[in-house]
């Protein structure tokens, strides 16, 4: 899928390349309508396209790590303010752990490259190594402290470690209006092998 090259990748900080960003970006403008619910007639963009509307990539950068300065990890942040329709009213209309829990995991697919995995995408991206991105095996939440619509969120994510076929990292969400973590999670992005069938 060839991108978009109208859109400005110069407001997102960091230093991957701006091809990089660029395929991040076209990621979230690609979701559009495309199915109708057959209970209401009416169009249905999915979850994923829901709230992937409402958040705003504000870096993609590939850095040393601090504990091994010789190893790389790619790091992603995505903002979002919370929205009255992400709450739990029966929970005193905080922040549902659900969505807060599909925000981090939102995933690398044809369509969509969003929050955990996307430091893979940045990370083998600078190596010139784009393969095939797999799906999350495992996706392990702390939820700290609550959230409530007006607060702005900053999911940050980094990579881990980068095998040929398992790809682990983390991602914290935090509060910027609160200043306080909200929820910090550890994932495993798994590859199929070629022989697997789905």
């Amino acid at each position: 899928m060839k991108p978009e090259n109208n859109i400005d990748t110069s407001q997102v900080k960091g230093n991957a390349s701006p091809e990089t960003k660029l395929t991040l970006l076209n990621s979230m403008v690609r979701l559009n309508p495309r199915d109708v619910l057959r209970s209401t007639g009416k169009p249905f963009r999915g979850f994923a396209a829901e709230f992937v509307s409402r958040m705003r990539l504000a870096e993609a950068s590939v850095l040393s790590k601090t504990e091994e300065p010789e190893k790389l990890e790619g790091r992603t942040v995505f903002e979002v303010i919370v929205d009255k329709d992400m709450a739990n009213e029966l929970e005193g209309g905080t922040m549902h752990g659900g969505c807060l829990a599909m925000i981090i995991e939102l995933h690398v697919s044809s369509t969509h490259v969003f929050c955990s995995p996307t430091p893979i995408y940045v990370l083998r991206a600078s190596t010139g190594a784009y393969g095939v991105f797999g799906v999350q095996q495992s996706l392990n939440i702390v939820f700290h402290s609550p959230a409530v619509p007006g607060d702005k969120l900053h999911i940050v994510s980094t990579t881990l470690a980068i095998g040929s076929r398992a790809r682990s990292g983390r991602c914290e969400v935090w509060n910027v209006t609160r200043h306080r973590l909200i929820a910090s999670a550890a994932y495993i992005n798994m590859v199929p092998s070629e022989s697997s069938k789905l």
